[in-house]
């Protein structure tokens, strides 16, 4: 089996949240979006009691090992068993599964930096539950790119037409200005001009750069973080092989015309790159993490505890997700 043949990694997420549900409408959605073979890792049972509360026709099939999943895939939802310590009841929090959750995404991160799987896809987690089970780190992306060799992460968004990547991510806007600096900027921008060839395919990306201020500063008039911070940036994402925009007018960048300029988006602060993603496609925007050795991607929404259980979920997210780290994998296989 090559590595663009292998199956994808899903881990588990938060049980009681929206995690178990858009897995099996994914796996039910497989045939028409035609999406690759992939496996969940979590609690079979758990799977099972949410099937049936749904009243989804998923077949559930136990494995073994990841090279297991491509033959049952099929004609059932490949399970890799994790054990939880409690029942779950939908939108309700159980601490005591904390430890599960982080097994399952430990589980999928293994088994793809042994090259087992392709690439692994992350459903929601809820972090405060986590954070009280010992997670010491802010979130899924801190925590693999520790677990995969300390690589600086970079967090891009995605849905059709459009990819943005915050500089800087949960930030409050108020320090956004003073943290900014040419160093992050330059390394963020070269990790993006890097990952769109090798990941997308993208022989010459062509990366717009939003400024900070209104109207890009105005020449210094509103602002000099163009001029001084932004603006010496680029010549390194230049040097990377990236044809580089800006820094541009933010109010100008993502209408439907200017979109067709570029390959990537490069934001300042995190609402100046998600709000258009949001606005743009809501139920399909995905979170891959550039920079790390394997492939990982995750639906951009959270657990939705309020509508856990109730059928109400949207899969959409989810299945742009694998098929993404799909797309990724294949595209690392041939290079």
């Amino acid at each position: 089996m090559t590595s663009a043949d292998r199956p994808l990694a899903l881990s588990m997420g938060e049980p009681a949240g929206i995690g178990p549900e858009i897995t099996l409408k994914a796996w039910a959605a497989r045939k028409a979006e035609r999406l690759p073979v992939f496996f969940a890792v979590g609690a079979p049972a758990l799977y099972r009691a949410q099937a049936a509360r749904l009243g989804l026709d998923v077949p559930l099939h136990e494995i073994g090992s990841p090279e297991d999943a491509a033959r049952v895939f099929e004609r059932g939802l490949p399970v890799l068993a994790v054990s939880l310590a409690t029942d779950v009841e939908p939108g309700i929090l159980a601490p005591r599964n904390a430890p599960a959750v982080m097994q399952a995404i430990d589980i999928a991160c293994d088994l793809t930096l042994a090259g087992r799987v392709a690439g692994m896809v992350t459903n929601p987690i809820h972090k405060r539950a986590l954070y009280e089970a010992g997670l010491q780190v802010p979130g899924h992306t801190e925590y693999l790119a520790a677990r995969t060799g300390g690589a600086t992460p970079v967090m891009m968004l995605s849905c059709p037409g459009l990819r943005v990547v915050p500089v800087t991510v949960h930030e409050p806007l108020a320090r956004v200005a003073t943290s900014l600096t040419t160093a992050m900027i330059a390394e963020k921008g070269v990790i993006l001009a890097k990952s769109l060839r090798r990941d997308l395919g993208i022989a010459r990306p062509r990366i717009a750069v939003a400024g900070l201020n209104p109207h890009a500063g105005e020449e210094g008039h509103i602002g000099r973080e163009e001029i001084d911070i932004i603006t010496p940036a680029l010549a390194a994402v230049r040097e990377a092989g990236a044809e580089v925009f800006g820094p541009l007018p933010p109010d100008t960048m993502f209408h439907a015309a200017a979109r067709t300029r570029y390959d990537a988006a490069l934001c300042m602060y995190h609402d100046q790159a998600l709000i258009p993603l949001k606005t743009l496609d809501f139920e399909r925007g995905v979170n891959t993490t550039l920079g790390l050795t394997i492939v990982r991607t995750s639906p951009d929404h959270g657990t939705a505890l309020d509508i856990a259980g109730r059928g109400l979920a949207h899969p959409g997210s989810l299945i742009e997700a694998i098929r993404l780290a799909g797309e990724i994998a294949r595209h690392r296989a041939t290079s």
